[in-house]
């Protein structure tokens, strides 16, 4: 039945119209936290829950709060890369560091993920980033997402002939304990970022503070 089961993430992202296909280095701004903070609150609690068949955990180093998808890496000049990185790092200069709430976690379409507020401040990042990105590139990319709010993903749903079932994702969840995590969002990051179709991995580019 449509919606009953955790769908493969990764398989939504290669077969989109703007496909991100798995082993491609695509830049990314993220808003990163303190590992040891997000292992403690995020990871560590709900490991009994994104442990389930048919869904791929994310560890602590690689919890992100996606601000921007742009293009690939290897369609980008080194020096456009560097313009992007001056110009939002110059409209950065008077954002401020802001916290996030991350609620509970719960069982999305195709992963287990926790929304944040705030939305605002984030949102302003994204509206940065993805305006400065089409101004260097003349808009060679589409908008990823369209419409943005923030949050973090705990697992992913992946391949195979085991699927999470979402019904009994709500069930653990509603009988789990938890309440909502605060994170410090303190800077922004551009990455080159990739997937294997289980897990999503970067290298870093570049660090904006948030003052």
């Amino acid at each position: 039945m449509s919606g009953t089961f955790v769908e493969d993430f990764f398989a939504g992202v290669e077969s989109r119209r703007n496909a991100w296909p798995a082993g491609r280095a695509d830049l990314h701004w993220h808003l990163l936290f303190d590992e040891e903070t997000v292992h403690k609150t995020l990871i560590v609690p709900y490991r009994e829950i994104t442990n389930y068949s048919g869904l791929a955990p994310v560890a602590a180093r690689w919890l992100h709060c996606t601000i921007l998808h742009a293009g690939p890496v290897a369609e980008y000049r080194e020096q456009q890369i560097a313009d992007i990185v001056e110009r939002v790092t110059k409209e950065c200069e008077n954002t401020r560091a802001f916290d996030l709430v991350f609620d509970r976690p719960v069982a999305g379409t195709v992963a287990v993920e926790c929304a944040a507020r705030p939305g605002e401040p984030a949102r302003r990042l994204w509206e940065i980033t993805a305006r400065v990105d089409a101004e260097v590139t003349g808009d060679r990319y589409p908008l990823i997402p369209a419409v943005y709010y923030p949050h973090v993903s705990l697992a992913y749903g992946t391949a195979g002939e085991v699927r999470a079932d979402r019904r009994a994702l709500k069930a653990a969840l509603s009988d789990h304990p938890g309440e909502p995590v605060r994170l410090r969002a303190d800077r922004l990051c551009l990455v080159a970022q990739s997937h294997d179709r289980r897990h999503i991995t970067w290298t870093p580019i570049a660090e904006v503070p948030l003052r």
